[in-house]
């Protein structure tokens, strides 16, 4: 919903014989959004960028639509298409469309309204990462946080590491289910993105702006690389088949340092934006002795990254031993990371799993699939807050992100059951809320776009048989006892104040 919206009287006409006055990007791209040839000539849809509006802001008057930047009148154009009737979203069919006369005028909330995809756990082939940057851009999201590599396998080329996609992108078999079942599937798992396969996905992303921010997790997290590389750890492993966390980690000893360094020059290379993931989350020490050298890691990593002008993007474990000056912190373990990270003046990205982990399971029926988590309705969705109420350095939470885990996701399918629709409560929820009542109104004419568009959501009315998944059995959880466990789990945090 528009900050502002007034449906005035009368019908305009969007049709082949429509013209079109604008920046060339943004034509381009609505050319072929609404599949019509929209020749360049006045007196049709006018597209013009407003200065006096904020960069991602727009308005709409009629078939006039101005934005503050490109951005924003791209998001003004995603608007346009929503006016229209969902057959407008199809990639073939009759075309020429009754546009309602109307006035709006919008702004976001926030400036990071993100998605995280987790192509380590199961492999998204690049024509559906693709799909997941439309969807996501259709939503008004304009950051994809891509997590690239994990102890089930390595997506990315490192040029002089060959043996991490020959070895360490692929697993024997996955773990079907949650994991203290022990069930596993006996078909092997694999794949990797080509150099230039992460090129076309950054573009790609660039023209429906929506900035991708990678992320290879290390030092922990890291068992693939070792199962290519046994020297980068302290023995011989195979790249990790089951879910959960890794004892196997980076031994930090100089090969692995300047393996990392490696990694890290390759994100700079293909990636051009200002953040550069490092994870930094959940790195067992044992193989350290019980020494805490994450720390000084973290540090060495940042330095490496400021000489080529750009800065950690972290999970907040960075914040333990001190996050280095100028790191943006994912803030996933509850509400008080984002509080402490603020406070120590660090940027931040709300993230919290018990609202925004798009893997948790959606309901209490036994037919969701794999049952993981605590129950995330689409209700609790929508009442995402970035911001913590008590927090006084608001300025600090640059907005919020939904992740999507995949342990239990080998498909693009069933990662649109588990995302949509509750992505669609969360990007209002980061563009600017209004009453759930009314979101829930309007997203049941909102799943009519979803059918247009192809996306396998969940049904409103909940899952359906052949959505449950009896064969891959989950591990559903209490709020109460999640809530413990996050306190236990941020005890280690500094106090922040």
């Amino acid at each position: 919903m528009p900050v502002s919206a007034v449906e005035k009287s009368g019908r305009l006409r969007l049709d082949d014989t429509t013209v079109v006055d604008g920046p060339a990007e943004v034509v381009r791209w609505l050319r072929g959004a609404l599949r019509l040839p929209l020749e360049r000539g006045e007196g049709g849809l006018r597209l013009r960028v407003d200065p006096a509006l904020e960069p991602e802001a727009y308005t709409i008057e009629d078939l006039e639509i101005a934005g503050g930047s490109t951005a924003g009148l791209f998001y003004g154009c995603q608007t346009l298409r929503q006016l229209l009737p969902p057959s407008a979203l199809r990639r073939a069919g009759p075309t020429g469309w009754d546009v309602p006369a109307v006035r709006i005028e919008d702004r976001p909330r926030f400036g990071w309204r993100g998605v995280m995809l987790d192509v380590a756990r199961h492999f998204m082939p690049v024509a559906d990462v693709l799909r997941f940057v439309d969807l996501a851009a259709f939503h008004k999201l304009n950051v994809l946080h891509l997590h690239l590599t994990d102890d089930q396998g390595w997506r990315l080329e490192v040029p002089g590491w060959p043996r991490l996609t020959e070895v360490g992108a692929w697993r024997r078999e996955s773990m079907v289910g949650a994991r203290q079942h022990a069930r596993f599937d006996g078909r092997p798992h694999g794949g990797f993105y080509a150099t230039d396969d992460l090129r076309e996905i950054v573009a790609y992303a660039a023209e429906r702006h929506v900035t991708v921010v990678p992320e290879v997790d290390m030092p922990g997290h890291m068992q693939a690389a070792v199962a290519a590389y046994p020297q980068l750890g302290v023995g011989a492993v195979e790249t990790r088949t089951g879910w959960g966390i890794s004892s196997h980690v980076l031994n930090l000893g100089p090969e692995s340092l300047d393996f990392c360094r490696a990694v890290l020059d390759q994100l700079c290379d293909v990636f051009p934006g200002e953040l550069i993931g490092i994870g930094g989350d959940e790195c067992p020490t044992e193989e350290w002795g019980g020494r805490d050298l994450q720390p000084k890691f973290t540090a060495d990593m940042a330095e490496h990254l400021a000489a080529r002008g750009r800065r950690v993007f972290g999970w907040d474990e960075i914040l333990e031993g001190g996050a280095p000056a100028g790191s943006v912190v994912a803030a996933w373990r509850g509400p008080e990371p984002t509080l402490v990270a603020a406070r120590l003046g660090h940027q931040v990205v709300s993230c919290p799993d018990l609202t925004a982990y798009l893997d948790y399971r959606q309901s209490d029926d036994p037919g969701e699939p794999t049952p993981v988590g605590t129950r995330l309705t689409l209700a609790d969705v929508y009442g995402f807050q970035p911001v913590p109420e008590e927090l006084v350095e608001k300025h600090l939470v640059l907005g919020g992100q939904a992740n999507v885990w995949t342990e239990h996701m080998d498909s693009a399918r069933a990662v649109d059951y588990m995302v949509y629709p509750r992505l669609c409560a969360f990007a209002e929820a980061v563009w600017g809320p209004r009453a759930y009542r009314d979101f829930l109104d309007r997203l049941k004419t909102h799943v009519g776009r979803l059918d247009a568009l192809g996306v396998n959501y969940r049904p409103l009315s909940g899952p359906r048989p052949w959505d449950a998944r009896p064969d891959a059995p989950g591990n559903p959880r209490t709020l109460l006892d999640r809530q413990t466990e996050l306190r236990e789990m941020t005890s280690r945090l500094p106090s922040g104040r």
